[in-house]
């Protein structure tokens, strides 16, 4: 076969195209530290290292969502520990009030302490997260969820509860709404609640309240009933049937369908008292009443009896606004631990994701810049052959 000149500078031509492109593809690998950068360059590594990266940005979405959230949980928890420190102290004064030694000037300087705290909790009730969404107005976040009124506070917020993906199948509560944790408070001792009739004119006094038997207790309403200064009777509210009767003695429990009602001092001739189930009340109500008893202040021994009842009661109110509170933020704490539990796991599967997709898609430069050097060399000594065969002719011989 015969080997002309031009075959020799096309098949040279070639060659030296094939050695400038391996060069320059070194050279786009050093300067990129990537081993490749084309996924036809390894189409076997490229669609490894492409569902790597799905997972990893995945994961790290997830990751944005749960510090989010541990952000907005983080506020929360801050507010609810201010509110049960502000509810304790309505409570201290709120027996300051009832030692029955306080004139209606002392009264009236607790009132205004009342209020006060009142205003704090408002505040605490409107907190706003570092985005200035309030953290207690369900998934109406920008609108402030509560005002105060005659009566307590309304709520503008709504009963939503956002949650946010933590992890493939794993949602977490983001926040609680202001209803659910401001609003639904139960009364007295969360089962039922006792209240002396306005209309009173002894002594007697509501001690504790319990529930001795749930399995008896039916939810009923009942009226205790004084037909004697020493003698009562219980009678069902909605049938009117007498459920038992006995004879009082101060601080003994009457005890009846499973409740026990203790009660002290001396009823007159025609009290009663009310049995009630619980039922929901806003911490602002149960604030409000507080602060509309001591301004109204004591005037009889009638009315310092009805005064000490209704601060009594008001404090059971605290007490389960108290209990509730903590209640939520053991919830809230709950989730803070989860989502710290998912960071933990999702920063450690990150980092294995971001490992692989180095060691399919990262360059060993000291290999690299050997093949480059090695390129180098081949690509000269090609050329100076090259020169060499092309300056042959059978002239040089004759």
């Amino acid at each position: 076969m015969r080997v002309t000149q031009a075959s020799n500078q096309t098949q040279f031509l070639s060659t030296l195209d094939t050695l400038e492109a391996n060069i320059s593809q070194t050279q786009n690998q050093i300067s990129t530290g990537l081993s490749y950068t084309l996924p036809s360059q390894n189409p076997t590594a490229a669609g490894t290292v492409d569902n790597f990266q799905q997972v990893l940005a995945q994961s790290q979405q997830y990751t944005a969502n749960a510090n989010s959230a541990q952000s907005g949980l983080n506020t929360e928890d801050t507010a609810l520990s201010q509110v049960q420190t502000q509810l304790q102290s309505l409570r201290d004064i709120a027996l300051q009030a009832n030692s029955g030694t306080a004139s209606n000037q002392n009264l009236s300087a607790i009132a205004t302490q009342a209020q006060q705290i009142q205003a704090t909790l408002l505040s605490l009730a409107n907190t706003q997260d570092g985005n200035g969404n309030y953290v207690f107005a369900g998934f109406a976040s920008q609108t402030q969820p509560f005002a105060l009124t005659a009566s307590g506070a309304s709520y503008a917020g709504d009963q939503g509860q956002t949650k946010v993906q933590i992890a493939a199948g794993q949602t977490v509560a983001s926040g609680d709404n202001g209803d659910a944790v401001f609003n639904q408070i139960k009364t007295g001792n969360g089962t039922f609640a006792v209240t002396a009739n306005a209309a009173n004119t002894g002594a007697g006094l509501i001690g504790a309240t319990t529930v001795s038997n749930s399995t008896l207790y039916t939810g009923g309403s009942y009226s205790i009933n004084f037909t004697a200064a020493n003698t009562y009777q219980v009678v069902n509210s909605a049938t009117n049937a007498v459920v038992t009767t006995g004879t009082y003695t101060s601080g003994t429990a009457i005890a009846f369908d499973g409740l026990q009602v203790s009660l002290s001092g001396q009823p007159a001739t025609g009290d009663s008292f009310a049995v009630t189930p619980s039922t929901d009340q806003s911490v602002f109500t149960t604030v409000q009443n507080l602060v509309s008893a001591l301004q109204a202040g004591v005037s009889s021994p009638a009315s310092q009896t009805q005064f000490s009842n209704t601060i009594a009661g008001t404090i059971n109110n605290l007490d389960q606004a108290l209990s509730h509170a903590s209640t939520v933020q053991a919830g809230v704490g709950g989730r803070l631990n989860t989502i710290t539990t998912q960071l933990s796991v999702a920063t450690s599967q990150q980092a294995q994701l971001t490992q692989s997709i180095s060691s399919l898609q990262g360059l060993n430069y000291a290999s690299a810049i050997t093949s480059l050097d090695s390129q180098n060399t081949t690509l000269s000594a090609a050329m100076q052959a090259y020169t060499l065969t092309q300056g042959l002719t059978l002239f040089k011989y004759i």
